[in-house]
């Protein structure tokens, strides 16, 4: 693929570069195929860039990609709107995550009882043997 930018402007408002491309490939490149490309070219994590746009004209190998770069990933989370997707998967890493912890509260709270069950019956033992005699 054949990377060429056309528009490179600084917003110093949004704390964040903004970037267009004119990208040379045999078939609609992905996204994460364009944020490796960009990432590489710039020398900024993948995690910075958000990718606004990618368009390219019918029969056309020529495809322009309109993307931000920023200098955080917490600063780009800050400003840029979220996908439903990305949302999505946000909140079932989440909520997988709360699901595992409440499975290992769980977890050691019956073997707090097993052992709390077999003091008391240590205890109970003695007195049961006595009461035989």
């Amino acid at each position: 693929m054949e990377l060429k930018i056309i528009n490179e402007t600084e917003n110093p408002l949004f704390n964040r570069k903004e970037i267009q491309l004119s990208l040379k490939a045999d078939t609609t490149p992905s996204r994460e195929e364009v944020v490796k490309i960009i990432s590489e070219k710039f020398s900024i994590p993948a995690g910075n860039i958000k990718i606004k746009k990618i368009s390219g004209k019918f029969g056309s190998k020529v495809f322009t990609v309109i993307a931000n770069l920023y200098a955080s990933e917490e600063k780009k989370d800050k400003i840029e709107s979220k996908k439903k997707k990305e949302s999505e998967i946000k909140i079932a890493e989440a909520d997988t995550l709360n699901k595992e912890v409440k499975k290992e509260h769980a977890k050691q709270a019956s073997q707090k009882e097993d052992s709390s069950l077999a003091n008391s019956n240590k205890l109970n033992e003695p007195a049961s043997e006595q009461s035989k005699e």
